[in-house]
């Protein structure tokens, strides 16, 4: 009787990763907090069965919705140091960090992740647990690498400074504003 082995994919299959990235447009727009399968299902042209099938459960769902937003936010992190063949400067990149965050087409992924690092703040043990603190360390990790020996109090001011404006930008849309605030910020 002839045996048969069966090959475990390592990553996701092509149908997880088309309805991953129909959730990940579908969430860039609703939000996550009230997520609902059938709602989400149905506009992304699946079933409830299918998500819980392929993410394991709505919490595998949410977890791999924060992964993908987290990647487009690595992306930009890996193309900011490939830029420059020498460190350019904390200054340098946090203006660049700057107009990318501000960024009227990545007002959706914004609120998408500032909605995640609160929730990852007040539910720290469910599907949001640690992306507020991943997202920190690789934020900093970039500052220093664009200027190493700044000190660790700097790179936070810095980053807090991004991260206030950019919520203050979603809450207002006040562009001109934030980025008088950030540039006043990054003169000194």
């Amino acid at each position: 009787m002839p045996t048969t082995t069966t090959v475990l994919s390592d990553g996701p299959s092509a149908r997880q990763q088309e309805l991953l990235e129909r959730a990940y447009s579908y969430s860039l727009t609703h939000g996550l907090a009230d997520l609902s399968l059938r709602p989400l299902a149905s506009a992304i042209g699946s079933s409830p069965r299918v998500l819980l099938f392929l993410f394991g459960s709505k919490d595998g769902l949410i977890r791999a919705l924060l992964a993908r937003g987290r990647a487009d936010q690595l992306e930009l992190l890996r193309q900011t140091e490939q830029r420059y063949d020498d460190p350019p400067g904390l200054t340098v990149i946090a203006r660049e960090l700057w107009t990318w965050l501000a960024a009227p087409e990545r007002r959706p992924l914004m609120t998408f992740w500032v909605e995640a690092y609160g929730r990852s703040l007040i539910a720290p043990d469910g599907p949001w647990a640690d992306f507020a603190r991943s997202t920190v360390d690789d934020w900093l990790e970039l500052l220093e690498a664009s200027e190493p020996g700044q000190p660790a109090a700097r790179r936070t001011a810095v980053l807090a400074v991004l991260r206030g404006a950019l919520i203050d930008l979603l809450a207002t849309g006040d562009l001109e504003r934030t980025t008088a605030a950030v540039e006043d910020y990054l003169s000194d």
